[in-house]
C-alpha cells in the first residue's frame, strides 16, 4: 500500500513529507522533483511569497545512491521565510506578546481561520492559519513527482493545462492532445493550450489584481497510456473514480471536480455520451471518444484519465472582506495576510502529483512487489493477458 503523509506550517521551519510503499530499485532523479516543485510556484498572478521561496528538495530518508530502498522515503523543504517568523512560530514554550505572536483574532470568509478556531478551541488563528495554508502543497508536489518517477518506469505520463480564468474559457472544441500538454508544461505564466485564449486570461488576472481582487478559474489533469484495470468495481471506496475526485477536492480552495465530461454528461442524450467500442487485432480495444474520462465502473479502461478541478478565487484579499473579531465580537475588516490573486496554474501542477499519487497507489494495489523489478514481472504478466484477451 503507498501511503504519504505531509507536516509542516507555512511560515514554521520546512516542509516534511513521508511516503511508504515505494518499492525498491527506483531511480530518485533530483532535478525532476525539484522542477515538479518550481513550475508549481510559477503562473501569472501569484504573491510575493514566490520571490522568498526557492523550493528545493533535501532527502533525509529512504534513498541511497540515488534509489529507492523499500523503506519510508522522507523529504525536506525548507521555508527560507522562517528567518522573519523564528519569535512567533517558535516550538519552543515561551511567553510572547500578541504582537510578537503575530496574533490573528480576525477570521478572513472563505478561509479555515473560524471553523478551525471553533474546532482547535484557539484564540489565536495563526494555529489555524499557518496548516491551513496552500504552502502545505509543495510537500504534496514532491511525494507526487516520486510517484510520477515510479509511473513513468510503466510508460504512464501526467500532465495539466488551464481550462479558465474567470469567465475566460478555453473552448470545448479546441482540439488537443497529450502532445500539446506536454509541450506546454514549462510555461511560466498561464499554460493555456491556446495562445490567445492564454493571453485574454492573463488580462483578467491584472483586472481583478488592479481591483484589489481575486479570481478562480478551472484546471484538467490527463493522465496518458494508463494501463486498464486500476481500480475495482466490487467496493465503493475502490472505484478509482472516487478516488481521485477526493483527492483532486482536497487541494486547497478547490471547490467541484469533474472526471471526463463530468457535468456536461447530465445535460446530454446516452447516445451521445458513452464512448462506443471497437476492435482491430492492431489495436485491440478502442474508442473514438472518451467522455468517461477514462473510467469506466471506477476501473481503467485504457483511455486517458482526464480529471478537472475548479477553483474558487483565494479568499485573502486586499480589498477586505466584512468579519468580526473573535475575541470582541466586533465588526471588522478582515485580516489580509501576502496573497496570491490567480492559483489556477499552480493547482493543475498540485492536481498532477494527487493524480500521480493516486494512480500509482492503484497500480501497486494491482501488482504488488516489493522491488521495481518484481512490480515490472508482475506487470508484464498482466500485460500479456491483455495481448491474448
Amino acid at each position: 500500500m503507498l501511503e504519504f503523509v505531509t507536516a509542516g506550517e507555512s511560515h514554521g521551519k520546512g516542509l516534511t513529507a513521508v511516503i511508504s510503499g515505494i518499492p525498491s530499485g527506483l531511480k530518485v532523479d533530483m532535478e525532476v522533483i525539484n522542477r515538479e516543485l518550481r513550475r508549481r510556484q510559477g503562473g501569472y498572478g501569484r504573491g510575493g511569497r514566490m520571490k522568498i521561496e526557492k523550493d528545493r528538495l533535501e532527502i533525509l530518508s529512504g534513498v541511497r545512491f540515488g534509489r529507492t530502498l523499500g523503506s519510508p522515503v522522507t523529504f525536506w523543504i525548507e521555508n527560507r521565510d522562517w528567518a522573519n517568523w523564528e519569535v512567533p512560530m517558535s516550538a519552543e514554550a515561551r511567553e510572547a506578546s500578541a504582537e510578537e505572536r503575530r496574533q490573528v483574532t480576525r477570521p478572513r470568509p472563505g478561509h479555515a481561520d473560524l471553523a478551525g478556531a471553533l474546532k482547535y478551541d484557539t484564540r489565536d488563528l495563526r494555529d489555524i492559519l499557518e496548516r491551513s495554508s496552500a504552502r502545505e502543497t509543495a510537500a504534496r508536489v514532491a511525494a507526487g513527482a516520486l510517484a510520477r518517477l515510479f509511473l513513468r518506469e510503466f510508460g504512464i505520463e501526467i500532465a495539466s493545462h488551464t481550462l479558465s480564468v474567470g469567465e475566460v474559457a478555453l473552448p470545448e472544441e479546441f482540439p488537443r492532445s497529450f502532445e500539446k500538454l506536454q509541450l506546454i508544461s514549462e510555461d511560466p505564466e498561464i499554460r493555456c493550450l491556446d495562445g490567445e485564449t492564454g493571453r485574454r486570461m492573463i488580462e483578467a488576472i491584472k483586472a481583478v489584481h488592479l481591483a484589489g481582487d481575486t479570481i478562480g478559474g478551472s484546471f484538467e489533469v490527463v493522465a496518458h497510456r494508463v494501463i486498464p484495470g486500476l481500480g475495482s468495481h466490487t467496493s465503493w471506496d475502490k472505484r478509482l473514480d472516487g478516488r481521485l475526485a477526493q483527492a483532486v477536492m482536497s487541494i486547497p480552495a478547490v471547490k467541484a471536480v469533474e472526471i471526463g465530461a463530468g457535468i456536461l454528461t447530465g445535460r446530454t442524450p446516452g447516445s451521445r455520451v458513452h464512448d462506443e467500442i471497437f476492435y482491430t487485432p492492431e489495436k485491440g480495444f478502442w474508442r473514438t471518444s472518451n467522455n468517461a474520462g477514462g473510467l469506466e465502473g471506477g476501473i481503467t479502461n485504457g483511455e486517458d484519465v482526464v480529471v478537472r478541478g475548479h477553483i474558487k478565487p483565494i479568499p485573502t484579499l486586499r480589498k477586505a472582506l466584512k468579519s468580526v473579531d473573535i475575541n470582541t465580537k466586533e465588526p471588522f475588516a478582515a485580516a489580509y495576510e501576502r496573497s496570491d490573486t490567480c492559483v489556477v496554474p499552480a493547482a493543475g501542477v498540485v492536481g498532477e502529483a494527487m493524480a500521480a499519487l493516486v494512480l500509482a497507489e492503484a497500480f501497486l494495489e494491482k501488482f504488488g512487489g516489493d522491488s521495481l523489478e518484481e512490480v515490472r514481472r508482475n506487470c508484464e504478466g498482466y500485460r500479456e493477458q491483455l495481448r491474448q484477451f
